[in-house]
């Protein structure tokens, strides 16, 4: 999938946010499709948030959008499909507590942790998409790279090699899951995440015939970013009711539009940014990391972040209660978007690319969560790629530490 990146992208970074959003509306993203389901779009217009007089304004999507294609999980047919629920997804005012003891409607059907973390998942070593300078390689060759192990708390590791200088590209790891679900509730643990200037880490899940099954990116960003973005890409059709988060009941901030077609939106989506500074990089790493869910059923898709010191104690028991978490951070109602019209089907995803549209793009921005100063600030490197070749050091950080993945379905 290639992407036509305009030159505009550069004259965004000076210009007056009229003037910005004027230019943004003139680009055009060129969509090809791909054998393949085709993942993750949404991205570097939703977080051109430059500062002027202190307020970060919201910036148009540009053409350099950020889609992954990843090959159909190989699962022999097996798909786990979610029963309903009949309570509202979103509760305000409630303190995200849980109760251990009572009963959950929601079944453990899926549970990837410990030494057998990496069964049920499949090794992606095609072409990264989004253009990163990444080689994603398969399990035998991340192993004897000492790219991916189980350390000694029992938490997996996947990180990205650390050579000193590469020609090229730096070897990585994306991975995704043998099964497929429709509806469900996903929960990820996580101590660590790639963080750094170079970094694009996401965990994610995408359907077949992207967009057609839709794709939900529930952690990702770029760069030094502190702040998480979760973000939807549907077919036509599938739109948010209001820009208002307290209408949508979410703790969270609109930075997409209101439509979350891919084709109609020039790949944008429909994303919400995270006010926890501790949700995404290094500050979610120096707080002992959190837990995500991510909870579709017919009320919609909605996702979910608690910090370290704040997971429900309903989901370290594993009879998780979202009704009784509060407010998500992400919400996207069934009025507006019908959950399993445009979403079926869906695999998990882990993935650390580097640079690539996104992260590249970025690089000479700032005024966003976590980059108040640019990378080529930062770094004194001019590009995304020259600092990644010759830095391998400054890919220490660039790993993920996960505890455990766990899918949920109420029957």
């Amino acid at each position: 999938m290639h992407f036509h990146v305009p030159f505009l992208l550069a004259l965004l970074i000076n210009v007056a946010p009229s003037d910005a959003n004027l230019l943004a509306r003139s680009t055009e993203t060129v969509l090809r499709a791909h054998k393949h389901a085709v993942k993750r779009s949404a991205g570097l217009a939703r977080d051109l948030r430059l500062a002027f007089n202190g307020i970060l304004v919201e910036q148009n999507k540009l053409g350099s959008s950020r889609v992954y294609c990843v090959s159909s999980p190989s699962d022999n047919g097996s798909t786990l499909t979610n029963g309903t629920r009949s309570s509202s997804s979103t509760t305000s005012g409630a303190a995200p507590t849980g109760s251990s003891s009572a009963s959950s409607p929601w079944k453990l059907s899926q549970n990837f942790q410990g030494n057998s973390f990496f069964n049920g998942w499949d090794f992606f070593t095609g072409a990264d998409p989004t253009n990163g300078q990444v080689t994603y390689v398969d399990q035998g060759t991340a192993q004897s790279a000492g790219l991916v192990n189980i350390n000694n708390a029992g938490n997996v590791i996947m990180r990205v090699e650390t050579t000193p200088q590469v020609a090229t590209t730096r070897k990585s790891v994306r991975i995704t899951t043998s099964k497929t679900y429709t509806g469900g509730l996903v929960i990820m643990d996580s101590v660590h995440m790639p963080t750094g200037c170079g970094t694009w880490p996401a965990f994610w899940s995408n359907g077949p015939n992207w967009p057609a099954g839709g794709e939900i990116d529930i952690v990702e960003g770029v760069n030094d970013y502190t702040n998480n973005q979760a973000t939807i890409h549907t077919n036509p059709g599938c739109t948010v009711p209001t820009t208002n988060s307290s209408v949508l009941a979410i703790t969270g901030t609109l930075v997409g539009g209101t439509n979350c077609a891919a084709a109609q939106t020039g790949n944008q989506g429909c994303g919400v940014r995270a006010v926890q500074s501790n949700s995404f990089g290094s500050t979610f790493n120096n707080n002992g990391g959190g837990v995500y869910a991510m909870q579709w059923d017919n009320n919609g898709i909605s996702v979910f972040f608690f910090p370290r010191n704040s997971i429900p104690s309903d989901v370290s028991s594993g009879k998780p209660q979202p009704n009784n978490w509060g407010q998500p951070m992400a919400h996207w109602p069934a009025s507006g978007c019908d959950p399993f019209k445009f979403f079926y089907t869906h695999s998990a995803i882990f993935d650390t690319t580097l640079c690539g549209d996104w992260a590249s793009s970025a690089w000479t921005g700032s005024g966003i969560p976590g980059q108040e100063q640019s990378c080529a600030q930062r770094t004194g490197v001019a590009t995304c790629e020259e600092f990644i070749r010759n830095n391998g050091a400054a890919m220490n950080d660039a790993y993920w530490e996960v505890k455990s993945v766990k899918i949920y379905q109420t029957s």
